[in-house]
């Protein structure tokens, strides 16, 4: 069975577990969709590939009888249904049939079931290119955002969840003969250990990255011996399941049952989520999305819960070299994806007194103004703003945008209207600004959602700092951007917002934003504050999927 693949696989694995220690680049999956990686006609077969699927039924899945056809999917940038059908099966069926695989699964050793994992990946970048349209047509995000974030960005977040199980899996010894000198004498023991997974695993998809924040807890779960119930948001199925056909078609190919993974959908007239997190049978459940909904979550008993929910991003403002650099890479940072990313800064914290840039200080009206002028720059660039602003995934986000006035204080930018000239109905918003007071909290204490930037004017950067720290401590931030060219700040900042348990970045101009997170070198998300109680992919990511168990009897002889 899996015995060629451990030695097909072994030098990615030990790459990849090198990799989670050095913490510098690594990416097993080239990022770039260009014909030399990945073929001259992969793009034109996976836009083919793609388009075939519309107005039909998903038949790919080795998931049997399914009780009816459903899907609710449609393209932002069309605005029209895709017509894609995939089989419903209840909740008692999906558990049923993987707590039968279970005990299948739980005896194929650690490494074999990695090697099991990183031959799915393989499979899975054979269809990079179809998954990258399908990603476009659920999501909303622009056609290279949804190439790398849905195929390569996503195989290697995998792969580093499978690294990090097998790692924590082959940790210890399997045996070893104990013994203890008692001074006539010596005590000998045997003693075994095995890990012992939890049971079976549900994870939780979401409607914007429904492939990148999903593949972690699931191929976590999946390395650890559980089976896994992969349950889609219903407006983007298709990325993730044709994850899942490939994972099942490989599973089928080494003698094991495909309903180690399965995908459930929820029907028009039956949302089986809360079904499914409630069954006792459930173990472990991965959740990203809004915070009601992962409150609930968190809230089950008997579960092993990891979260991603919704947080108050920071920009902080001190110092800059160069004002002009800064104001360009937050505006790609707000524009990035209509601001449709759990990283995307939201609050940008501002002293009323202005920043230094390279020694002088400029008044904080013309720092609003740098930065209203370089999103207008880039929203109205021809060849940037459609590729970067993409198109937005849910009505109801265009809606928050366009009923942001309500929030009060200033407008520095209103209009979100903005067209993609290759689709005509492209649903889409480019982001607005409006500035608020300090001392009104309730106005910037929650995540909205979407391309919304609030310019909050603050006495100091000390005050800035303060609000920050408090609004990751109390509400949730997952990422958080400062500029100074200040040590003594800066060692503030880091130190403030660490106990906050929000990453930093500082100064970045150029080719990085902080929206992206690097998979084998940054954490994302802390677990250390509201947004989630989960990182991707620290130990506790997998060690919490399985209990060590331990055997022992005397020597005999």
């Amino acid at each position: 069975m899996a015995t060629n693949l451990a030695d097909k696989h072994q030098a990615t694995l030990n790459t990849a577990v090198r990799a989670l220690h050095e913490r510098t680049f690594f990416a097993h999956y080239p990022e770039n969709p260009t014909p030399d990686v990945y073929g001259e006609n992969a793009d034109k077969e996976g836009r083919e590939k793609y388009t075939s699927r519309l107005n039909n039924k998903f038949e790919e899945l080795l998931q049997e009888n399914p009780e009816s056809w459903t899907g609710q999917e449609e393209s932002p940038y069309e605005q029209q249904a895709l017509g894609i059908k995939y089989p419903f099966f209840s909740p008692e069926t999906l558990i049923s049939r993987a707590e039968e695989a279970y005990h299948q699964w739980r005896k194929v050793k650690p490494a074999d079931r990695a090697a099991i994992l990183v031959e799915t990946l393989e499979r899975m970048k054979s269809r990079f290119f179809e998954i990258a349209y399908a990603t476009m047509h659920t999501t909303g995000q622009a056609y290279m955002m949804s190439f790398q974030a849905s195929g390569p960005h996503a195989a290697d977040r995998a792969l580093e969840a499978i690294a990090s199980g097998y790692e924590e899996q082959t940790r210890f010894p399997e045996s070893t003969e104990w013994e203890k000198p008692m001074g006539k004498y010596n005590l000998k023991l045997n003693k075994t250990w095995k890990a012992v997974p939890k049971g079976v695993a549900l994870v939780i998809g979401c409607s914007t990255f429904p492939t990148w924040n999903t593949v972690p807890g699931m191929y976590a779960s999946l390395v650890t011996g559980n089976p896994v119930i992969v349950k889609p948001h219903p407006k983007a199925v298709l990325p993730i399941a044709i994850v899942v056909a490939e994972v099942q078609k490989v599973l089928a190919e080494n003698g094991l049952n495909p309903n180690i993974c399965q995908l459930a959908v929820d029907a028009e007239d039956r949302l089986i989520t809360k079904e499914l997190a409630e069954h006792p049978k459930v173990k472990l459940i991965d959740y990203t999305g809004g915070t009601e909904f992962g409150n609930y979550i968190e809230s089950l008993k008997g579960k092993t819960v990891f979260t991603e929910k919704a947080g108050v991003n920071s920009i902080i403002l001190d110092s800059v070299d160069d004002l002009d650099k800064v104001a360009q890479n937050l505006a790609f940072s707000v524009s990035l994806y209509s601001g449709q990313m759990c990283t995307a800064p939201q609050n940008f914290f501002i002293p009323e007194n202005g920043i230094k840039v390279g020694g002088e200080t400029v008044p904080y009206e013309e720092v609003v103004q740098k930065i209203a002028d370089a999103v207008t720059g880039l929203v109205n660039n021809p060849k940037a703003g459609p590729h970067i602003l993409g198109a937005i995934q849910n009505p109801a986000t265009t809606a928050r945008v366009k009923e942001a006035a309500s929030i009060g204080g200033n407008a520095v930018l209103t209009t979100c209207d903005f067209s993609n000239p290759m689709f005509a109905n492209a649903r889409t918003c480019s982001p607005v600004i409006y500035e608020v007071d300090a001392a009104d909290k309730e106005s910037y204490s929650r995540e909205l959602f979407g391309p919304i930037m609030l310019i909050i004017k603050t006495k100091d950067t000390d005050q800035s700092i303060e609000l920050a720290s408090s609004m990751a401590r109390e509400h949730g931030a997952i990422s958080c951007g400062a500029y100074t060219t200040d040590p003594v700040v800066k060692e503030k900042i880091m130190d403030e917002m660490s106990l906050a348990g929000t990453p930093v970045s500082f100064n970045l101009t150029g080719g990085i934003f902080v929206n992206q997170n690097a998979s084998f070198s940054d954490f994302h998300v802390t677990g250390g504050n509201p947004a989630g109680n989960a990182s991707f992919t620290n130990p506790e990511f997998v060690i919490k999927r399985f209990t060590w168990v331990g055997f022992r009897e005397p020597v005999v002889g």
